[in-house]
C-alpha cells in the first residue's frame, strides 16, 4: 500500500510539474522573411558573393589559359623560360587562392559583412524572444525552421508573429 501511494504521489508531482512548464515555438525563417532589412541585407550579400565569385572564376580561367599555353609551347622553351612561366602560373594561382580566402575565408570579407548586416537583426530577434519568453513564462521555445526536430506542434503556441510585432513589423 505504501508503494502504491508513493508511486501515485510521484505520478501527481510529475504531472503537475509537466503542466507547470510552458512551451512555445517560433519559425525563424518566417520571422526573417518578414523583416525587410534582413531581405535587403541578404540580397546585398548575395550580390557581393556573385561579384566576388565572378572575379575569382576569371582568375582561374586566366590561370587555365596560361597553363594550356605553357603546355603547348613547353617543348620550344629553354629551361630558364620554362621555370619562369611555371613560376608565373604558380604565383597567379597563389594570388587567386589568397583572394578567394580574403573574400570567403573564415575571417574573410563575406564573414565580416554578414556579421555587420545580419547579426544585429539576429540579436534583435533574440532579445524580443527573450522578452516574450520572460513575459509569457515559457520554459522552452523551439525553432521549427531548423528541420524536423518537432513532429507536431499546435499553432496556438507559435509566437513568431509576436516576435515580429515586438520588432515593429506586421505579418
Amino acid at each position: 500500500m505504501k508503494k502504491l501511494s508513493l508511486i501515485l504521489g510521484l505520478l501527481v508531482v510529475t504531472i503537475t510539474a509537466g503542466f507547470a512548464q510552458k512551451f512555445a515555438y517560433v519559425d525563424t525563417e518566417y520571422i526573417l522573411g518578414n523583416i525587410p532589412s534582413y531581405k535587403a541585407a541578404e540580397e546585398e550579400l548575395e550580390s557581393m558573393t556573385t561579384e566576388w565569385q565572378t572575379e575569382i572564376d576569371a582568375m582561374y580561367q586566366e590561370i587555365d589559359k596560361m597553363y594550356r599555353e605553357y603546355q603547348a609551347e613547353k617543348v620550344l622553351l629553354t629551361q630558364e623560360m620554362r621555370q619562369t612561366r611555371e613560376q608565373e602560373i604558380i604565383s597567379k594561382e597563389r594570388e587567386a587562392k589568397k583572394l578567394q580566402n580574403d573574400y570567403f575565408g573564415s575571417e574573410g570579407l563575406l564573414y565580416q559583412k554578414r556579421e555587420e548586416k545580419i547579426k544585429p537583426i539576429q540579436d534583435e530577434i533574440y532579445n524580443a524572444l527573450k522578452e516574450i519568453s520572460n513575459e509569457g513564462g515559457y520554459a522552452l521555445i523551439f525553432d521549427t525552421s531548423g528541420g524536423p526536430s518537432i513532429l507536431y506542434s499546435n499553432p496556438r503556441y507559435d509566437i513568431s508573429d509576436d516576435i515580429l510585432t515586438r520588432l515593429g513589423y506586421k505579418n
